[in-house]
Formats: C-alpha cells, structure tokens, sequence
C-alpha cells in the first residue's frame, strides 16, 4: 500500500523520546510492522512514483520492450513470444484502431481465453488511448448480453475458438456493435461479422504517435472487469489508470526482478491475472500463461519454464494437495506463490510438501479501496491491520461491528461505527483515496451500486470508507485473518456461524477432500441451518462409520450451534473459474429429498451419528422441539 512520506515521519515522530527496543518492549507486534514497512515502503515509493510521472501501463510495455526487446515476454504453450514481437503484434492492433477514430477512453471489449493475442491486443487499443473491457468468457446470454451492453463498448473483438463465436451467435441480432473475430478470413468469415485476421495480415507495423493518446490522465478509464454477479448481474467495475498502475507492484512486494518468471492459470478477465500481467509489465519480467489450471500439469509447468513466482486462488492448493506425493514434488525454482484464499487448514502441510520457501497471501477486492497482503508469512494470515500502520497510512482501515441481519455496521449512541476488540469478527471497511473515486463510481455507470458500497460519516462527519462485505478479524500481533463472505455467514439459534470455520473443521478428517457449507431455511424456524456437501477423497467409498466420525469430531471440534444438521454426499465440487465454491444453487435445493439425488443425512444426537434423511422421515425431524 503507497505510504506518503510526510505521514510517515509524522508516525515515527509520535515514538520521539523512547529507544525502539523500549518500543518493541511496551509493543511486541511492532517487529512484525517494521518488517511489513520494509517492503511496503519499497512498493509504495515505486507505485508512487509511477503515478506521479503517469508512467501508465503503456508505458511501462514500450520502456520494457526497449529495454530487453529480445527477452521473452510471455510463454504459452511451449512457445515464447518476446517483448519485440508483442510489441510488433500490438502496432499493428493499434494501426487497426486508429482507423475507428474513437475517442480516448471509449472501450472496446475482449472476449477471448488466455492467449498472447488477448495481451498484444489489448496493449495495441492501450497505445491509441482506448479502454479495454474484459469480458468472462465462461458467461452466455442474458449475462453476456448484460456484460456487453453495460460496459458501453464501441466494438467487440471475439477470440477464435468457435465456443465463443456461437456464443455472440446466439446474441448476435440484439448486437448492433461491429463484432471482429479471429480464426476466420474474409471468405469464410460468418454473416455479421468481420475478420480481424485479415486486417492483423494487412495491417502495418508501424508506430503510434503517443500524441494519439496524450490526453490520458489518471482517471481516464484503462480496463473495466466484471465482478462474478453473486448477487445479480455481473457488475463493471472501473479501473482507471490511476488504479492500473497501483496493481502493478505485485512482484515488488515479492523482492521480484525482471529476471523472474510469474506462472498464472487464472482468466485473464479476472483481477488476480491483471496484477501477475501488470506486474510483468511494470517489471520486465516473464509471464508464463496457461489457458486453464491443470492440477497434474501446474508444477510441470512450473519445473519446464523455471518459474520462480507462481500464483494461487480460491480451492487451486487444495487440488495440488490431491495430488499422489511424488519424490519430486518440491523439486522446482519457486520462491514464492502469492495468490488469496489458502485456508489456513492446508497451509502448512502444501508449504511443506512442496517445498514452497514462501507464500505471500493478499486480501483485496476487484472494487476496493485498500489492499492488503502477508509477506511475513504468518500462517493463515491476508495482511496486516495494527495502529501504527494505520496511523501512517493515507489510506485508514478497519474492521468494524455489524449487524447479522443487514450485514451493515452497526453504530454507536452518537451514530458511529464501532471498532471490534482483538479476535473479533467483524465487517472490513477501507478508506477511500480521495473524492474523484466517489465521483467516478465502483462501478461503470451505476451511481446506485456504487452508493451501496459506501459507509458514510463512519467516525467523523464526512467521511466515507468502502464496504468490502466480508467479515475479518486480528490476532494480538495485529494479523488480519478472512473470516467469511458477508451471506455465507449465517445464523441460527441466536448465533453466527462460519461456514469457512465449519468447513476447516470438516476437512481435517483423513476421508474427506473438501467440504462446502452454507445454510437452508426451515419452515418456522429462526434463522438457517448448517448444511455441509462432503466429497470424500479420490479412492475413498463412503462407509456408515464415516457418519459417526463427522458427528464425534464436529462435536468436538465445534459449538453446538455450528455443527451440521445436514449432510449431501457429493460427487464434485462445483467451483467458480477461479477455483471459489458455488453455494447458490445447493442453497436454493436446501435439504429437499424430493429434488436432490445425492444421498443425504441429518443429524442423530440420540445416537451420536448422522442417518439417512428421506421423505418418509423428514417430517418427524422437523418437528422435533430442538430445531
């Protein structure tokens, strides 16, 4: 995160008087702030500076490509593309877009998986000062009809592989955009469309005057990304060049050089992917790209090219876990895997079976205002939250008392939020840099969306912090720990429950791979219900003492309020594109025997076991008083 200098000094001048031994005496989590400060110093003075000369991402590509133009840029598929020839790739996109005389700032969209041409493409639009928004390609329909149609764009370019031509087919009359696709010439290019390989053959590879886009500034819209659409339709989240730039300091914050090579399977229309690119970028470094993850290809991948920084997201070490050990397992040049959403479960033992000498876990959000992130290595831990980094920070953050019901914060007698004590759950919330991020909105023209992200006179008349809707807590060394998406914590009987917790806790039994837990409604009941959808481990057949297994070590190991009332044997783990649970639609089932296939269980404190849930004996569970 950018520390201002003056802050800075004002924070170190408040310990005036007393030497940093007496500090660290009266103050023992200190050592770890002035590790953390070491690092996020050098990121914030580089980040800094970039914004403070707008050296852009443009910019720091062409500086990059005079530099090392013969050093390779990106790997795909065993092949290396270098900075020359990207940059050769991209003037001639440039060329192309010139032609469309657009404005700068106006957007073209992207809808193509991972591929050095998604790079080149969307550098050449960057080189005449056109924004890029990128759409999911996995999306379809309403949804990508939505993405298309929200994001303004001007023109839509669409990759080759034909999953995505007949996608915008099947859309193609509510369309009235030009729609460039790849894979086609112009005599065998579908009714509608026009091909974009024809004009990449005859295009020239000339240079672009920077004067086509000197009327960039910081908030001049760079990419737009979607947010996953959770609760609705994908939302456009704008990040303008301001923002781009302060993603770009990722290997920074990992010691990184232009001599590292960052592995990523993540979409490129996602953000993580966006820092590992930026970061490149920024860097000169080597990006290694992969269209999709593969659990038995991700450390081959990483042994052939010699990557030395490997990105991580969501469930992804978890799938290597599953993985038969192998003597080579750590046999490989990774010093450091950053990524977010390692649980704190299977920290240690993926550290240690791989070999992995460090893991840099971060916490942010595609709209947020703050990021956060662990060099130290604290196992479990996102980031670091204590009073003198938010002292000296410009950007103050908290965490902060909610009500269960809203999920907004709750407010004091003089109508201010509350701050949580050490070790207490509560809602993060993020300054906000400075009033044109207001102004511009989280999200693409949707002032109310936006309004709904704020949290206004927190502490003091005025003020504004961004919700980021999940709830975090500290340790007494000030960590910060992800407690729980704001919705997938629940309650019932009077009590929140995690479902992050309760699924750690499910997932240290030897027979089960992963578990996912969310709760379902129960007629006149208050609250919801813990339910957990179980997927044993490859090679595993379920067997009846399993049940009494789950009921004795969640007896054990949880509260009675947190323990599962229901259980779904399932056989796959629904996922995300970046490897995050799917709960809707397990929720939306509920515990229904007459929809679900798979088997289900309900809980049995009788005789200290789950049984079989079936429609014969539904009722009489439900109508027992301890529900």
């Amino acid at each position: 995160m950018p520390l201002k200098r003056d802050k800075l000094l004002i924070g170190l001048g408040s310990v005036a008087g007393l030497s940093l031994a007496a500090w660290q005496t009266m103050c023992p989590w200190l050592k770890y702030d002035l590790q953390y400060l070491k690092i996020a110093m050098k990121v914030g003075k580089q980040i800094g500076k970039n914004i403070a000369n707008q050296r852009y991402v443009i910019e720091m590509f062409e500086e990059n490509v005079a530099k090392f133009p013969k050093q390779t840029m990106i790997i795909f598929e065993d092949k290396e593309y270098t900075f020359e020839f990207m940059n050769e790739q991209a003037k001639k996109v440039a060329n192309i877009a010139y032609e469309w005389r657009f404005k700068v700032g106006e957007k073209v969209a992207l809808l193509m998986q991972n591929h050095p041409a998604f790079i080149w493409t969307f550098l050449g639009l960057q080189k005449v000062g056109l924004s890029v928004a990128f759409l999911n390609h996995h999306n379809r329909g309403t949804s990508l009809l939505h993405t298309i149609n929200v994001s303004r764009t001007r023109a839509l370019i669409i990759g080759s592989v034909v999953e995505l031509y007949n996608a915008i087919d099947e859309i193609r009359t509510e369309l009235n955009i030009p729609l460039y696709i790849c894979g086609y010439s112009s005599t065998s290019v579908p009714d509608g469309f026009i091909s974009w390989d024809d004009l990449m053959l005859t295009s020239p590879a000339a240079d672009i005057c920077k004067s086509h886009r000197r009327d960039i500034t910081l908030r001049t819209p760079c990419i737009t990304i979607f947010t996953s659409g959770t609760t609705g339709l994908p939302k456009p989240v704008n990040f303008n060049h301001e923002k781009a730039i302060t993603i770009s300091g990722m290997l920074l914050a990992t010691e990184g050089t232009s001599n590292d090579r960052l592995y990523t399977t993540t979409p490129l229309y996602h953000v993580l992917a966006c820092i590992a690119l930026f970061s490149v970028l920024e860097s000169g470094a080597t990006l290694v790209l992969k269209v999709q993850f593969s659990a038995s290809q991700f450390f081959d991948d990483c042994r052939k090219h010699k990557v030395t920084v490997a990105q991580y997201v969501g469930e992804l070490p978890r799938y290597l876990l599953h993985l038969p050990e192998s003597p080579g397992d750590g046999n490989h040049n990774i010093r450091v895997m950053i990524g977010s959403g390692l649980r704190a479960d299977i920290w240690e033992k993926f550290q240690k079976r791989f070999r992995i000498p460090k893991i840099v876990e971060a916490f942010s959000a595609t709209e947020g205002t703050s990021n956060f992130f662990n060099p130290i290595g604290r196992i479990g831990s996102c980031g670091r939250l204590s009073p003198f980094l938010n002292r000296i920070s410009p950007v103050k953050s908290f965490i902060v008392r909610y009500d269960p019901k809203t999920y907004s914060p709750l407010r004091n007698r003089e109508g201010r939020c509350i701050p949580c004590n050490i070790g207490e759950p509560g809602l993060l919330i993020g300054g906000i840099p400075n009033k044109t991020v207001i102004d511009d909105g989280f999200y693409a023209g949707d002032k109310t969306a936006s309004e709904r992200k704020c949290v206004r006179n927190a502490f003091e008349e005025g003020d504004v912090f961004f919700n980021f809707g999940d709830l975090l807590y500290l340790d007494k060394d000030y960590f910060m720990y992800f407690k729980d998406r704001v919705g997938d914590t629940f309650r019932w009987k009077g009590e929140n429950v995690s479902t992050n917790e309760v699924a750690n806790v499910l997932t240290e039994l030897p027979f089960i791979q992963d578990a996912n837990v969310y709760g379902v409604e129960i007629p006149d009941a208050d609250g919801r219900a813990g339910m957990a959808g179980i997927l044993l481990k490859e090679g595993r057949k379920f067997k009846a003492d399993m049940l009494s297994e789950i009921y004795q070590h969640c007896k054990k190991n949880l509260p009675n309020y947190a323990q599962p009332l229901f259980l779904r044997l399932i056989k796959e783990m629904p996922l995300t594109t970046t490897h995050k649970q799917k709960k809707g639609e397990y929720v939306k089932e509920g515990f229904n025997p007459s929809i679900i296939r798979d088997p289900l269980f309900r809980i049995s404190p009788e005789t200290k076991t789950y049984v079989p849930l079936t429609m014969d004996n539904i009722g009489t569970f439900l109508s027992k008083s301890r529900l």
